[in-house]
């Protein structure tokens, strides 16, 4: 059986005042008439039935999301304790997943970006399905349109073959988040593919592969895998997580990892994880500003403007990033746009809880 995993853990500071620890960024209304996570659900329906699309997401967000998918069935939803990095996430997912069908393959995906090329997408997913059969791990390859510096790239290494339309290649090496120059010489190279964080693998691969390379982690996931349909399930999970080390799928498996495939793919792929990526995603008008909400605009440049609640007015500025909330309202300069999180520390130390 074919397993979807949607992380939908995360917080999104980025996005802060409109996304907060009780609102999350999956939960909002960026684009069109869905919030994220149901936009996340309702692309992979062609390839998932709903009784096999799983949610990995906090505690304290399972209700907001379950009522927003309702019709998802509610044993579906694996509860982190808290979030510890998206490899124990996926680890968790694993061993949920092999309860339910040992051989099952697992395509992780996440529930904070958009794509527009849903057909082809799904079509790629079921591609990939076929080579994660054959014991191979793989990742989509996004297509990068630019040389950005906020994305992991994927360098990729002999072509291995083609199924389906789509050519997959070995993997050579993944870079985190490279410096302006290694970024434009990968993307000249046209053998680089921005990292998206989506894997397709056997989920028995995945455990072997933890077992491997993070053997701590794994010694605990096995004490959580043992305890699956008893009374202690939920005790033993609470009692493991907090121990666990916070770490990425990336760094903790995937750059170490055996047999990995990457298939390089263009489907309209965008990472909303700041309000800069989402200026970047939504129309501009003709003075090149994104305004969602009602907006008065004299002699303004290259700025988002956001908000629901009432009029805002702009006058003589420029590339500035403006959201306004029932409570919080945020001006930056687009220049600043990745430090957002930084007010969240800050709130964090001044004990504003309220506002986070």
């Amino acid at each position: 059986m074919y397993y979807a995993v949607i992380m939908a853990g995360g917080t999104g500071t980025r996005l802060w005042p409109l996304s907060r620890q009780n609102r999350p960024k999956q939960a909002l209304t960026l684009a069109g008439d869905r919030t994220m996570f149901q936009y996340a659900v309702e692309r992979v329906r062609p390839v998932f039935p709903l009784e096999r699309i799983l949610v990995v997401t906090r505690k304290e967000h399972a209700s907001i999301l379950m009522a927003q998918v309702p019709d998802l069935p509610a044993e579906n939803f694996i509860l982190e304790p808290e979030g510890r990095g998206t490899a124990p996430a996926i680890g968790l997912a694993a061993i949920h997943i092999q309860r339910r069908d040992p051989e099952a393959t697992m395509a992780v995906l996440t529930a904070d970006h958009f794509i527009s090329g849903t057909e082809q997408f799904c079509k790629v997913l079921s591609t990939a399905d076929q080579l994660a059969a054959e014991g191979n791990l793989v990742t989509l390859g996004i297509h990068p349109s630019s040389a950005s510096t906020g994305f992991g790239y994927i360098q990729h290494g002999s072509l291995l073959g083609e199924k389906n339309g789509f050519r997959f290649h070995a993997v050579q090496r993944f870079t985190e988040k490279p410096s302006p120059a290694e970024a434009e010489k990968m993307v000249a190279s046209g053998s680089c593919s921005w990292n998206g964080g989506i894997f397709i693998c056997q989920a028995g691969r995945m455990v072997e592969e933890f077992e491997r390379q993070m053997p701590d982690f794994h010694a605990r996931l096995m004490k959580i895998k043992n305890s699956l349909d008893t009374p202690a399930y939920q005790a033993v999970l609470e009692s493991h997580w907090p121990m666990i080390a916070r770490q990425t799928i990336d760094y903790g498996i995937m750059e170490s990892a055996r047999q990995v495939v990457v298939i390089p793919v263009e489907i309209g792929w965008t990472d909303i994880g700041s309000w800069g990526s989402l200026f970047d995603f939504l129309p501009a008008n003709e003075s090149e500003n994104v305004l969602v909400g009602t907006h008065l605009d004299i002699d303004t440049h290259r700025t988002l403007v956001f908000g629901k609640n009432r009029l805002i007015a702009t006058l003589g500025v420029k590339d500035l990033i403006i959201v306004d909330t029932e409570d919080a309202l945020l001006v930056c300069s687009r220049e600043h746009e990745q430090e957002v999180k930084i007010i969240v520390e800050k709130l964090q130390e001044l004990k504003q809880g309220q506002l986070i």
